[in-house]
């Protein structure tokens, strides 16, 4: 078996597998969803996540040790995680084999020749980890991890997770037990596209000029152990080492170590044995840095630099906060959220109701497609009893809690349940509040006890076209002057008939001239002819408890108000920052 076989074996296995990994972060009950894969490894295994996690909080989640593996390996074998493992550089390498195949040798190595531009991924790279730095003093709490972006890794999850398969349900493959929906799909959407896509002008175009996690490995495989080099004996300076070389790292020449993804096709490639994999540096020499500008480093550092405090100017992390801007149960207050986030998806697709989707531009910049809670778009409101995002989440942006602390039972009944924002009645929309329409759905669907949600009884009198009055009465049946009634319009058991003296009598039927009543009236001077009659319906008008209110959202997403719902939540009173608190 040739290496480049086994490269391409390697390339399948991983891509394969996080292919996997995506489908089974499902929750259900299948043998195959979410029954101890570990789902996360791939974007464990991704050295940028934990190094930019490092500078943002000066803390590093456990998981994110398997990223020393990968540094490891770039320090003795170069970088085969882009070459050997990364899913997303293996559709890169295969979409650039299908735009250059069957093309000349000289369009080949025009695609394939070193660019300058190539160096704007380690300008990017400075960029995204300069302002991940925690900066002392009080310019703010946390770094800014801006990584996912851009990053590969977190890139491909969620665009897989958040497109590819919400469009095979669709298609009808059924990974998920219904279709699933996401805010701003089209952007995540529109950035995959054009990542793969691009691939067909310029091989590998991402990993060559765009990739953080790939000039992060270029730096660290400057001192390798092993590289591709060139022998001065056999090179007839043909130049077929170059046609299928994935980094433009022009093995012919003096080679750029930095930019070699160890592809290993110039090893198969050379038909005099001139090209080798070894210790030794090549014999035409070699470039063991990326060509960087001094002025554009340290542009690229000091934007960096000053990207956190320059975006929270706003205050969105402070007195500005958005409260529409609701997180998950268990998330981080909201700048060690933004100092953890790296914008993977993993959190949205495992949840089992899709309430929780990528924000947009509401989070600011640093906020993009992390994740927020959206309660029309799911299937429910977010579940109180489910803790599945936070046991998901890579770097404990969403820390992972237990049920007891989420419900705020046993050891954690002093602190009380989770709370993730705040119910509001808009009574401006509330049918029983503005339309003197009966609706008791929020508090019917409110899933905590004692409920968060409760009503007050009012009567309010029916507008009718015309003034009603008695004709006549029999036993438990009016009949009216007017038949300007509806059929079956107030017999619904929300409707009561006013008559002389008080008397409120619930309808159970009626025409258009009469009425059916629950009960005979009392005698006949309790309603004479002529006398008024008024319908009057019966109203519990909602109010929300804001000390039992946990803000799941479930009396929002069931409200029957379409459009701008009735009943909406906020991040007023969230658990996670005691300085949203609305209750003493």
């Amino acid at each position: 078996m040739s290496i480049v076989t086994a490269r391409r074996i390697s390339q399948v296995f991983f891509a394969v597998a996080f292919l996997w990994f995506c489908v089974v972060s499902t929750l259900g009950n299948l043998p195959w969803q979410l029954r101890g894969w570990p789902v996360n490894w791939l974007l464990e295994l991704d050295p940028l996540v934990g190094i930019a996690t490092l500078l943002s909080t000066r803390t590093l989640y456990a998981g994110l040790l398997w990223g020393l593996v990968t540094v490891a390996l770039t320090l003795v074998l170069g970088r085969v995680f882009c070459g050997w493992i990364c899913p997303f550089g293996a559709m890169h390498q295969f979409l650039g084999y299908l735009g250059r195949r069957r093309k000349k040798l000289a369009v080949q190595l025009e695609a394939n020749r070193f660019r300058p531009a190539q160096a704007i991924k380690y300008y990017i790279l400075a960029f995204f980890l300069t302002a991940a730095i925690l900066l002392p003093g009080d310019w703010l709490s946390s770094g800014s991890l801006l990584t996912g972006l851009l990053d590969p890794l977190p890139l491909v999850h969620r665009s897989v997770n958040l497109i590819a398969l919400p469009l095979a349900d669709r298609a009808g493959l059924g990974l998920s037990p219904l279709p699933r929906w996401y805010e701003g799909a089209w952007l995540i959407g529109a950035v995959f596209l054009a990542a793969v896509f691009l691939n067909l002008r310029v091989p590998r175009f991402y990993c060559r000029f765009v990739c953080p996690l790939g000039a992060l490995l270029g730096v660290l495989s400057r001192f390798a152990l092993w590289r591709i080099g060139r022998t001065e004996e056999g090179c007839t300076d043909c130049r077929l080492c170059e046609r299928n070389c994935e980094g433009a790292c022009a093995p012919a020449g003096r080679i750029r170590i930095s930019e070699c993804v160890m592809c290993l096709n110039c090893l198969e490639d050379c038909r005099h044995d001139a090209v080798t994999y070894r210790t030794r540096p090549s014999d035409a020499g070699e470039h063991l840095l990326p060509d960087l500008s001094r002025r554009g480093f340290i542009v690229s550092a000091v934007s960096g630099v000053m990207a956190a405090p320059v975006m929270r100017l706003g205050g969105a992390t402070g007195p500005n906060w958005n409260p529409g801007l609701i997180r998950p149960p268990g998330a981080l207050p909201e700048e060690a959220f933004l100092a953890r986030c790296v914008k993977c998806g993993q959190c949205m697709r495992v949840c089992p109701t899709n309430v929780i989707h990528p924000a947009g531009f509401e989070a600011g910049l640093e906020g993009l497609w992390t994740p927020k809670l959206s309660f029309r778009a799911g299937t429910s409101g977010c579940q109180h009893t489910c803790i599945a995002c936070g046991n998901l989440c890579p770097t404990a942006a969403i820390r992972p809690i237990r049920p007891d602390e989420r419900l705020g039972r046993n050891s954690f009944s002093g602190r009380g349940p989770i709370r993730i924002g705040t119910a509001f009645v808009d009574r401006g929309r509330c049918l029983p509040w503005a339309m003197d329409r009966p609706c008791i759905v929020c508090q019917e669907n409110c899933p905590v006890s004692p409920k968060a949600i409760f009503t007050r009884e009012v009567f309010n009198t029916v507008r009718t076209s015309a003034p009603l009055n008695v004709k006549s009465a029999d036993r438990g049946r009016l009949w009216l002057t007017s038949d300007t009634l509806e059929p079956g319009r107030i017999s619904t058991g929300d409707y009561y008939a006013l008559l002389p003296g008080g008397l409120r009598l619930r309808i159970t039927a009626n025409t258009a001239a009469a009425l059916d009543l629950e009960r005979p009236l009392p005698g006949p001077e309790a309603c004479t002819p002529g006398s008024p009659v008024s319908v009057q319906v019966r109203l519990q008008q909602p109010y929300v408890d804001p000390k039992q209110c946990i803000g799941c959202g479930v009396c929002e997403h069931e409200c029957p108000v379409l459009g701008l719902r009735a009943i909406r939540v906020t991040a007023e009173n969230e658990s996670r920052n005691p300085h949203h608190r609305m209750v003493l």
